[in-house]
């Protein structure tokens, strides 16, 4: 493949000519990374292999999207041709634009030594060893296979960083002055503060939100610093092969049924997903919160399910403004969504974006903004 000119097309796409990283980005071929990759579908997820429609495998892999390339614990690698898979996504090659605007967080000077944080298919390292060199760069993946594939398509574009197969929960492979991570978590882990060196600097996104936190070292072993105003949504740290399973017996039970209270609400319908503001102040106010959506002759339909049993269905009927919500379990779903949503009519705006973090030695990550704290 000829992937020089496409290489090109994606870094005018993607950044500014004037960017520190318009080089790497010219000169690292992503399509290495991505070899084959999932597409979703009526019936799940299908495999592509690029080798076999190279037009495609270009198309695909320099465009400035997310490329799937693992599905549950079956990475696109081990997929059959032609057999779709069920189930969410465990790994993929991030955006390069948003691989950039990472990095730019970052604030990494030539000298810095980098902790990249989910592998993944290997790119994000590809860029960083390609501006500082391999010797400045390590990267940590949770998945042996995702480990020793990057490595082999690292070595195969000429780079090597080290690669290390590890639990970003867990204890760091070293120290550093930089730790970004293309993966998302509840909190802090302690041990990224014990790893992060005097005056060093972590960015990272906060699980189940659009928000980016960037945050420097304090003397005292914590960390100070803000929300940005841009937005990102990375998958969550894992443990095992795949994520837990979703809610569908919960949704399965309450998808038609009577609430224990039934309501009328002022406000209509919305993807609550696509509204990142609504969604992220909703995510940290009641974690862990399942969104699914219908739309149907006009009509739109929401679910929300918590783990706790706690579910709300709500309706808005073509030509209403309002919504007719159900819910049950012990808690009211609904309502903490209004009171958001109450709180952003009389604002015009939520507290997230722009929120000071301040962050103690054993992790405690507290957001506070005009009046509002809330303590992950």
């Amino acid at each position: 493949m000829d992937w020089k000119p496409h290489a090109a097309q994606l870094a005018r796409t993607a950044l500014h000519p004037t960017s520190r990283w318009w080089e790497a980005v010219l000169s690292v071929p992503r399509h290495v990374f991505v070899p084959r990759w999932y597409t979703p579908g009526p019936d799940g997820w299908t495999v592509t292999d690029g080798p076999s429609d190279k037009e495609e495998w270009a198309r695909v892999a320099y465009s400035d999207h997310t490329v799937v390339t693992r599905v549950g614990p079956l990475h696109a690698d081990h997929a059959t041709e032609g057999k779709p898979v069920t189930g969410a996504p465990t790994s993929s090659a991030t955006l390069p634009s948003l691989v950039v605007a990472m990095l730019q967080h970052a604030k990494i000077s030539e000298t810095d030594e980098v902790l990249d944080i989910a592998t993944g298919s290997g790119y994000s390292a590809a860029l960083a060893s390609r501006r500082l060199g391999d010797d400045h760069v390590t990267t940590l993946d949770v998945d042996p296979y995702l480990s020793e594939a990057a490595a082999t398509r690292l070595d195969r574009v000429g780079l090597h960083p080290q690669v290390v197969t590890a639990d970003a929960d867990g204890d760091l492979p070293g120290d550093f002055d930089r730790i970004m991570s293309m993966v998302s978590v509840p909190r802090i882990p302690a041990s990224w503060l014990r790893a992060l060196r005097a005056g060093g600097r972590l960015v990272t996104t906060i699980r189940g939100t659009g928000l980016i936190l960037t945050a420097d070292k304090t003397d005292d072993g914590g960390a100070e610093g803000r929300i940005e105003w841009d937005r990102a949504a990375f998958m969550t740290t894992r443990s095992g092969d795949d994520y837990p399973p979703m809610l569908d017996d919960l949704f399965a039970s309450v998808r038609h049924c009577d609430g224990d209270e039934v309501t009328t609400s002022p406000f209509p319908v919305i993807n609550v997903m696509q509204a990142w503001e609504v969604w992220s102040m909703l995510s940290l106010t009641v974690p862990g919160i399942e969104h699914r959506m219908q739309y149907d002759d006009g009509s739109r339909t929401a679910w929300m399910l918590h783990p706790d049993g706690s579910w709300a269905r709500a309706c808005t009927a073509p030509g209403e403004q309002g919504a007719t919500v159900h819910q049950g379990g012990p808690r009211r779903l609904w309502n903490a969504l209004e009171e958001i949503r109450w709180r952003w009519l009389e604002h015009g705006e939520l507290p997230v974006y722009g929120a000071s973090v301040s962050i103690s030695p054993d992790g405690g990550t507290t957001l506070s903004r005009g009046g509002w704290t809330l303590t992950l």
